[in-house]
């Protein structure tokens, strides 16, 4: 679970638009009821490419992809697309300002210097923005995510693209595996009370490119990770963020984990090992510990930037440490976002998010 999930929040702004006033319940109102829109239950297979489009029977998805680069200086860098869906009422194709969908994207670009980010909006129903599955196309304004020689699965080869007011980015992406489904078939259970998701990955994303910070260019190369998950409650009303990694070891296994912070303290987490062969075995809450182990101030909240994670059966035993510590998203909700390296009993790179301080 992941930044994306803060794009139900968005649905505040179009109560706004409606003159109504929202009820938010967990954090970014994720746990608030949505009875009318159709619920995720396990055992309903996951298709490709259709899966990759938008889900309009459900509130909330997101597209998602992260980047851990090199330049030729040898200079680490990292960034982030995200294009986020909200939806008021299910199955939502008006056309016009009739349409009840809104698309947030967020971008941003970390390196040596610090970080830059940059947030847009577009209503659903204009064409500003929106998610085809075949080939895929998912866009908001000029930013963009393709597909530029469809696979089965459609994620063999892509494009990625944004711009902000102080930098920008291009990548090529490709990968010669398939998509990873996490928890049970791609079931993803997010609480005690049964909340859950539909979640896939494809984390075995070579890019190369060229990012832009201040005019100035640099030549890239290095790993790319694509999340997608959608549902329309994935919270419990008591959760109030969450802590996420994706990691890239060295080793070509994957990594991800998360936690979901409950208010008494018990919090909810799970996670997939992901072979380098693109095996994956699911991960229980007896299988992980995710221990802050360095704080700092950021934004004016106190954040456990660096952590101890651990996964016993695995053998795994790491400490992360951020590339930046103020990779902050002051975006309209906001979080912590940014790339880490990691050492220990396996080395690598990755991302981690912390949502809800």
């Amino acid at each position: 679970m992941n930044a994306r999930g803060i794009g139900l929040a968005l649905a505040g702004l179009l109560l706004a638009c409606d003159g109504q006033s929202p009820s938010p319940q967990g954090f970014a109102g994720l746990g608030s009821g949505a009875e009318a829109f159709a619920q995720v239950e396990p055992g309903r297979p996951l298709v490709f490419p259709a899966d990759h489009g938008a889900h309009p029977d459900y509130r909330i998805e997101w597209w998602y992809l992260t980047a851990n680069l090199r330049d030729r200086q040898g200079r680490s860098w990292g960034l982030q697309w995200t294009l986020f869906r909200n939806a008021l009422r299910p199955g939502d194709s008006a056309t016009g300002w009739d349409n009840r969908t809104l698309w947030m994207g967020h971008a941003a670009l970390t390196g040596p210097d610090g970080h830059r980010f940059a947030e847009t909006f577009a209503r659903g129903g204009i064409g500003q923005a929106g998610v085809e599955a075949t080939p895929l196309h998912a866009w908001i304004d000029d930013w963009q995510l393709r597909s530029l020689a469809p696979q089965q699965d459609g994620l063999g080869e892509l494009q990625l693209r944004a711009r902000g007011r102080d930098f920008a980015y291009r990548l090529r992406l490709s990968s010669d595996q398939g998509p990873v489904l996490h928890g049970r078939q791609g079931y993803s259970q997010k609480s005690g009370q049964g909340q859950a998701s539909y979640y896939y990955s494809q984390p075995f994303l070579r890019a190369v490119g060229e990012v832009e910070l201040d005019g100035q260019a640099s030549e890239v190369e290095g790993l790319a990770w694509l999340d997608r998950e959608w549902s329309s409650q994935p919270l419990a009303a008591d959760q109030l963020g969450w802590d996420w990694f994706s990691l890239h070891l060295d080793s070509g296994d994957k990594l991800m984990l998360f936690q979901l912070r409950h208010a008494d303290g018990r919090h909810y987490r799970a996670g997939t090992w992901i072979g380098a062969d693109g095996s994956s075995q699911a991960l229980e809450e007896r299988d992980i510990r995710l221990t802050p182990t360095g704080f700092a101030r950021v934004a004016g909240r106190r954040m456990p930037i660096r952590w101890t994670l651990q996964v016993a059966a695995k053998g795994l035993a790491v400490d992360t440490a951020p590339l930046q510590d103020d990779s902050w998203m002051a975006t309209r909700f906001p979080y912590w976002e940014g790339p880490i390296r990691f050492a220990g009993s396996h080395s690598g790179v990755g991302y981690l998010e912390m949502t809800g301080y």
